[in-house]
């Protein structure tokens, strides 16, 4: 029987510049999930000045495959940099498949920092899927975000369709991914044919209070009834505004 050990974290952008990449290669993670990941299309090394990329995490964690999906873009440091934001999948082990699904929004690219706001508020919603060479498929979803935890239908629908990616999958299953939405929400009935780690383990908040003064476990980790896990943990890590879920699976 072979375990697999998995990360899923919002990584804030990046803004803990080292510390993440730091944390992400001291826990020898076989795959890892990210949300508000960033990279430079443009394959330069200046991003890495300010921020962790997913290049330096690829790098120096040593991760052989990738899976990235852009949310919005921005042009900076006079058009040298394209700055990408949006969720990545890292793994040491081979896909057999890849792909992308669009749920909600658009993608906008600013070409300067006076459109920034506008990309971000705009940007483009999509659900990650990767089969790995083990036969376990792998989901990473950013949701659809709103003030109020519960969601609203529009989180629903995002859901059903993150749903429908899996529902006649005959592999073991996987979802990560900071969903934006409490195991109460309603969203979350859409996936109840899964195990909902956060809920199953009444974990009280996946925020961090650097930024958040209320408690909410919008962060979670399901997994298929044919999977057996151990060591599923939160850890409130200063690597991000959210804490880090964890869990080995055997397969």
């Amino acid at each position: 029987m072979h375990n697999v050990k998995i990360l899923q974290l919002n990584v804030w952008g990046g803004r803990i510049k080292d510390g993440l990449t730091q944390f992400i290669k001291e826990g020898n993670y076989d795959l890892i999930c990210l949300q508000e990941a960033v990279w430079d299309r443009n394959h330069t090394k200046a991003l890495e000045y300010f921020m962790d990329t997913v290049d330096k995490i690829k790098e120096e964690a040593d991760f052989k495959y990738e899976a990235r999906s852009s949310q919005f873009g921005v042009s900076i440091l006079n058009n040298t940099v394209h700055y990408e934001s949006g969720n990545a999948i890292l793994s040491k082990i081979p896909f057999k498949h890849s792909e992308e699904k669009v749920l909600h929004g658009e993608y906008l690219f600013a070409t300067d920092l006076n459109q920034y706001e506008q990309a971000v508020k705009h940007n483009l919603y999509t659900t990650q899927k990767v089969i790995l060479e083990n036969n376990l498929t792998v989901i990473n979803y950013h949701g659809y975000w709103l003030k109020d935890p519960l969601g609203d239908e529009t989180s629903i629908l995002c859901m059903r369709s993150v749903a429908d990616m899996i529902r006649s999958d005959k592999n073991p299953v996987i979802v990560c991914g900071d969903l934006n939405v409490i195991s109460e929400a309603k969203a979350m009935r859409e996936l109840d044919f899964l195990r909902d780690l956060t809920a199953i383990h009444k974990i009280p908040t996946t925020l961090r209070n650097i930024r958040f003064t209320k408690d909410v476990p919008c962060d979670h980790i399901l997994i298929s009834d044919d999977l057996k896990y151990q060591n599923f943990k939160v850890i409130d890590a200063p690597v991000s505004d959210h804490r880090a879920l964890t869990v080995e699976i055997s397969l």
